[in-house]
């Protein structure tokens, strides 16, 4: 499923931009194939994106990879979008017993608010630091600290320029909502935006969203993308409101069914 009212071209950056704001340290390339195996929790970061046509076999590239996403003790898995080769690769893992997982959407507008929507008396916007970040939203989610540490890792060491967010109450320090960006040139990426459960049904996440597209507007961004599980309807419906439409599709294969 691809936007048929956006370029392709443009499509395609925002998926090498996606590919550089989840770079981890922990990557090399195998035969034309970006592969990732970083332990923290975001899949984008411990998979094989197949990036390339290559030249060896296909079994022969995928028991490459998979040797070294065991060593790394992660599961064997591989990230497909309409830009992924060699051509017709999701049929072939399906055809060797690779499952598809995680039907997820990449969502893009070309829509920026000017001004950021007001936000509730007695909360206030907060810029956190890449550390400081990993640990709110680890927090939040409730993620273990080998994760946390991960993601602590991945965004200090990204290529491209993270700025993590937070909605703060300022009496008692408490974060109901987090959020960050970044940004490559005009165009910026939504990520790990979360709500605290007592907070949700308060419209916390379309306000924070809405001041993290109104600061890289003024910074210069004009295309803003974000990617969001399928089925996640009430992120998908803030995400709509907001503006944003599904630009592309992508998904997980792996032999085991139950990798995550």
């Amino acid at each position: 499923m691809i936007r048929p009212d956006l370029p392709l071209t443009l499509l395609s950056r925002i998926e090498d931009a996606g590919l550089n704001a989840s770079a981890p340290p922990q990557q090399r390339w195998v035969d034309g194939w970006l592969l990732r195996f970083s332990p923290g929790k975001a899949k984008r970061a411990r998979c094989v994106q197949p990036v390339a046509d290559g030249r060896l076999p296909l079994d022969a590239r995928l028991a490459l990879c998979a040797a070294v996403l065991a060593d790394a003790d992660l599961p064997m898995v591989v990230r497909i979008t309409p830009f992924s080769r060699p051509e017709g690769l999701d049929a072939e893992l399906a055809v060797r017993g690779y499952h598809a997982l995680d039907d997820t959407r990449v969502m893009v507008t070309t829509e920026l608010p000017a001004a950021a929507e007001a936000l509730p008396e007695g909360l206030r916007l907060e810029r956190l630091d890449a550390y400081a970040f990993a640990e709110a939203v680890g927090e939040l989610r409730g993620s273990p600290a080998a994760q946390r540490a991960a993601q602590a890792e991945r965004l200090a060491a990204s290529p491209v320029p993270y700025r993590g967010w937070a909605l703060q109450r300022p009496e008692d320090g408490a974060i109901l909502a987090c959020g960050q960006t970044a940004t490559e040139g005009e165009l910026v990426g939504l990520y790990d935006v979360f709500t605290h459960p007592a907070a949700r049904g308060q419209g916390l996440a379309r306000r924070l969203c809405s001041g993290l597209l109104a600061h890289a507007r003024a910074d210069g961004a004009r295309v803003a993308y974000l990617q969001v599980d399928a089925d996640n309807a009430p992120a998908r419906a803030i995400y709509h409101r907001l503006g944003f439409a599904d630009g592309y599709a992508y998904h997980y294969r792996a032999p085991d069914p139950a990798a995550h």
